[in-house]
């Protein structure tokens, strides 16, 4: 019996994973900025046949963290599997005009995952167990001018885990990091995305939960987004700067 915890857990792709995980009758800690929203994915995640806990907090408290945690592991005892799945998608041109507005939607993309992963690392070094698998982007390989903002946040949550992962090897905790292409979402919804490229949550969720079950390091999904990255990484910065993206 898996024990979880879900940060960012009324997102629509942090719900996709718990309920795949909810069928095997999963115990799940899960964390969210709105009770309303966490009870009606507690009670979903329960009619599947798990045991729920719950915790309302804003991430960006970071001061809250440790508590949130120390509650964390009173209810489940351990951690065998953390999804970090907040987040926002910022307005880049209101970013643009608005140095405040860049650094809270960077402090939300970036620092509050940083600084829960922190806290979170150091008490899974200790379990000497588990995995932390955290949801970064495709936006992270490379700025670009219709979401650099974002793309400068998921880069730096990118290589923050590339890190932790080499620090976390030697004591056996697993870090995933994971970055979805287009995704249908709430988030989303209001983009001019490309149908060919457009997934369903529970696509995704199916990619993450197998990802965790087979140890890997990185998951771009769907699969297509890593060679889509590799072409987009390799652009000569000449030709790319000119590009509308």
């Amino acid at each position: 019996m898996q024990k979880i915890l879900v940060i960012g857990a009324t997102s629509a792709i942090a719900t996709a994973c718990a309920r795949r995980w909810a069928v095997h009758g999963a115990i799940f800690f899960l964390v969210g900025r709105t009770a309303e929203k966490l009870g009606q994915v507690a009670d979903d995640l329960a009619a599947r046949g798990a045991t729920v806990y719950t915790h309302v907090l804003d991430l960006n408290r970071f001061d809250q963290h440790s508590a949130m945690l120390d509650a964390c592991y009173a209810a489940l005892g351990q951690i065998d599997i953390a999804l970090i799945a907040h987040g926002t998608l910022p307005d880049q041109k209101a970013c643009e005009q608005d140095a405040q507005l860049a650094i809270q939607e960077f402090t939300n993309n970036a620092l509050s995952v940083i600084a829960l992963l922190t806290e979170l690392a150091n008490r899974m070094e200790a379990q000497k167990s588990g995995c932390i698998a955290v949801i970064s982007s495709v936006a992270g390989d490379r700025g670009r001018p219709s979401n650099y903002l974002y793309g400068a946040a998921k880069g730096a949550v990118t290589n923050f885990c590339s890190g932790l992962r080499g620090r976390l090897f030697k004591s056996g905790v697993q870090v995933l990091t994971i970055k979805p292409g287009f995704v249908d979402t709430p988030m989303t919804k209001d983009l001019a995305l490309p149908k060919l490229l457009l997934v369903t949550p529970d696509k995704v969720a199916q990619d993450i939960v197998r990802a965790v079950e087979k140890r890997r390091d990185t998951l771009y999904t769907p699969w297509f987004w890593r060679f889509i990255m590799l072409i987009i990484i390799h652009i000569p910065g000449g030709i790319f700067r000119r590009m509308t993206m």
